[in-house]
């Protein structure tokens, strides 16, 4: 744990040199420990220089998504309260329940630097290679009912739009209900899985669970999905730095919680404006059919307004029915 307090107090003062005295008092921890934790972070990647009485600063570091370069940015959040990074994990969603189950606080957020398990929705997989994407799930607890939280994955679809662009200056779109996408692509998959009590049917958690294509060249995709997937990187023309991203995800997610649901007009809006569903010829496809129909808005509940051939109106809600473009992904 020191390593990460010690990374997080450089990272705090990227201008100057920390001496191991002041940094050992401030940690309340011993300058040996210090050491110990400047030398297993140089290890690691991180560049901090060191000279006689002026001590450490930091200059350089590996894109890596961890306590220590998340705790500094997101202080005062309530959502990444509590954060637990990891280097492999079957699904950030599933160790997220589990941490649920033994008790875990409202605002744990669950990062992994690999998902072997990815899931999206309908029990597909999401792939999740290593260092990759920005790979992340947060435990919340609303006193709510689990009809309250119905439109729930809507609002986590325009929080995750708002940090994108916060963080790498492009605006992604929202693809009914939950993928976000760009030019047509996706590049965001996102699963909102919730625990009831099984008598009383009530609502004991919520994790909504993240996957972002921040870094990902075309190879790093299936080849079932490389024309349809995109990445930042691929966007920009460049890395982004996931552990940013990270802190602009994570502290748009803490604003909408902090809002929810009593902000409903507002997200309600946003979804409207980032929705590129509405206008656009889709496949209503289930397990059993496919059914072409034309869509045409968003209602009050953020259901998707479609007309059918046989000029019947029908709203959609996420859990009837996948849409697709009878044209492409979108």
């Amino acid at each position: 744990m020191s390593r990460e307090k010690v990374l997080a107090l450089l990272l705090e003062h990227p201008e100057q040199s920390l001496s191991g005295e002041a940094m050992s008092r401030q940690l309340g921890v011993s300058r040996a420990a210090v050491w110990k934790a400047i030398e297993a972070l140089r290890q690691e990647g991180y560049e901090i220089t060191s000279a006689p009485n002026r001590g450490y600063r930091l200059t350089a570091a590996p894109d890596r998504v961890r306590e220590g370069e998340l705790s500094g940015p997101l202080a005062g959040c309530l959502v990444g309260s509590s954060l637990v990074c990891l280097e492999t994990i079957d699904s950030t969603n599933t160790e997220c329940k589990r941490r649920a189950m033994a008790g875990a606080p409202e605002g744990l957020v669950v990062l992994s630097e690999e998902q072997t398990g990815g899931r999206g929705r309908l029990g597909r997989t999401f792939q999740s290679p290593k260092g990759c994407g920005l790979y992340l799930s947060a435990l919340l607890r609303p006193q709510l009912s689990p009809q309250d939280v119905a439109d729930f994955t809507a609002w986590v679809a325009v929080a995750v739009c708002d940090g994108i662009q916060s963080a790498c200056g492009v605006q992604p779109k929202i693809k009914w209900t939950n993928d976000i996408v760009y030019e047509g692509r996706k590049l965001v998959g996102i699963l909102t899985e919730l625990g009831l009590e099984s008598e009383t049917n009530s609502l004991q958690y919520l994790v909504p669970g993240i996957g972002i294509n921040a870094n990902h060249r075309p190879e790093d995709f299936g080849e079932d999905i490389r024309d349809m997937a995109v990445s930042l990187a691929q966007i920009l023309g460049k890395p982004v730095r996931r552990s940013k991203l990270a802190v602009e995800v994570i502290r748009a997610l803490d604003r909408m919680y902090a809002g929810f649901p009593a902000n409903k007009e507002e997200y309600l809006q946003r979804y409207r404006e980032l929705c590129i569903t509405p206008g656009n010829r889709v496949q209503l496809i289930t397990p059993v059919s496919r059914q072409e129909a034309y869509a045409l808005e968003i209602d009050d509940e953020f259901r998707l307004v479609v007309e059918l051939p046989d000029g019947t109106r029908k709203a959609l809600s996420s859990g009837e029915v996948s849409v697709r473009g009878m044209y492409g992904y979108v």
